[in-house]
């Protein structure tokens, strides 16, 4: 007798079979597909490129260990991993002089605006200066909107401090240091030396520069030894990249918005090849608080004799044929656009102004070594090329403090000496370059003492 299996009961075990399997399965997958995606959420995470550093946050101690982060490509340009911009200056590799005495450093650091600014404006002002009157850029780029091109000199540990002031700008400064170009000389005698940082580069608090900063012997050294000024002032010229150059001592503040007014007027100048345009200078007493705002507040603090015309005291010829009298009879009531005043008719053998011309002027000679005969010597070869010398009004540059012969040290007058042997030298070599006698082209002025 056999066994009878409904087959009902049986469909249903085989029902229920399926599903147990089907079950099954569906969480193993679940759990692999659960596993795919946090493997990969996992991986994005892990290999993700490291945040970028805020604007002056101090960069962390770097690790010994080799890092696998991608460079930052999403930041403002300013912003680098390292903020001392001077640390990979290799002194290896600067460019001797004509005689080998000093190696000069084209754009040690350079900001991130610099080239585009350059690319935009039509003057780049150029200037020069020892590690202790550096901190008078910041009252030039206070005034100059445009790009500025820098030429320091630097003696042994003087080059810390030069890369400590480019992190203070850096740092501190940003919009400063953005259109800023910096170049360094250095003397082979006595190469620059890295050393520390001090603590005022990365203190937004502190001044930059504080006196008292540089080593006794490299003060000695640098007492002893003339001021490169015509190095300096040729590396910072050639590193202009603009049209035209306005080329100042540090201690020369132009007046503001002179950047855009000289924009304007070269913009729409007939073209001159050969001119040169003269921008008057004046000294200002120490005790006038604020800089003049316009032409009429400095003829007003010239008529008080809180102001008077560069150098008239020291050495009236410095720049006499710029002719002040003429410059102030408007008495201000003119044109707030940049326009030339007047030509100048009377040059002078020792005429040296401040002028904005195109860099094809020739250079200032680096025979010249200390101070006299350093600027006057090239343009007065200017003068026998056929420059044409322009004075241009209402604006103006100031000095700060009155000068006085009898504040003049003793080496000052000895350097000039020296180069006083020089300028015969010169004058001889401009006879046989231009075939003309430069002493019979114009009125020799009296003799007078130069300092």
């Amino acid at each position: 007798m056999g066994y009878f299996v409904p087959i009902r009961p049986m469909a249903k075990l085989r029902r229920d079979k399926i599903w147990r399997w089907r079950c099954q399965w569906s969480v193993v997958t679940i759990t692999a597909v659960a596993l795919v995606i946090y493997n990969a959420a996992a991986n994005v995470w892990l290999l993700r490129p490291q945040p970028c550093p805020a604007v002056n946050t101090p960069s962390p101690p770097p690790s010994s260990e080799t890092s696998s982060c991608e460079p930052c490509i999403d930041t403002a340009p300013n912003i680098v991993m390292d903020d001392d911009p001077i640390s990979r200056l290799d002194l290896r590799l600067g460019r001797w002089d004509g005689s080998r005495s000093f190696r000069m450093f084209d754009y040690a650091t350079v900001g991130d605006m610099y080239a585009e600014i350059s690319g935009n404006r039509r003057v780049c002002l150029a200037t020069q200066s020892s590690i202790e009157r550096l901190h008078e850029l910041l009252r030039i780029a206070a005034h100059w909107s445009g790009p500025i091109s820098v030429a320091v000199f630097v003696a042994g540990d003087e080059l810390r401090l030069l890369r400590a002031f480019a992190t203070w700008l850096f740092r501190c400064q940003p919009e400063i240091y953005s259109r800023l170009a910096l170049h360094a000389a250095t003397p082979a005698e006595r190469p620059g030396t890295p050393g520390s940082m001090p603590n005022w580069a990365k203190d937004c608090d502190a001044m930059p520069l504080p006196p008292g900063e540089r080593r006794a012997d490299t003060v000695a050294w640098r007492a002893r030894h003339p001021y490169p000024q015509n190095h300096l002032r040729n590396l910072a010229r050639r590193n202009c990249q603009t049209p035209y150059v306005f080329l100042v001592d540090v201690d020369i503040v132009p007046s503001k918005g002179m950047a855009e007014s000289l924009d304007k007027f070269l913009t729409t100048a007939p073209k001159c090849p050969l001119c040169a345009y003269v921008v008057p200078t004046y000294e200002l007493d120490r005790r006038v608080a604020n800089f003049p705002a316009n032409k009429s507040e400095l003829l007003r603090l010239s008529r008080n004799k809180l102001a008077i015309p560069f150098h008239r005291k020291v050495f009236i010829y410095n720049q006499y044929a710029s002719n002040f009298s003429k410059w102030e009879a408007s008495g201000g009531n003119e044109s707030i656009d940049t326009h030339v005043s007047h030509n100048v008719t009377n040059f002078e053998l020792l005429y040296e102004p401040f002028y904005v011309a195109s860099d094809t002027v020739p250079a200032h000679d680096e025979r010249f070594l200390g101070y006299g005969f350093t600027r006057n010597t090239q343009v007065y070869e200017m003068f026998l090329i056929g420059y044409q010398f322009r004075v241009l009004s209402p604006i103006f540059t100031i000095h700060w403090g009155l000068q006085a012969r009898r504040s003049r040290p003793l080496w000052r007058e000895k350097q000039n000496e020296k180069n006083r042997k020089h300028f015969e030298t010169f004058k001889r070599e401009l006879f046989a370059r231009y075939r003309r006698d430069p002493l019979h082209l114009l009125r020799r002025p009296p003799q007078a003492k130069k300092t």
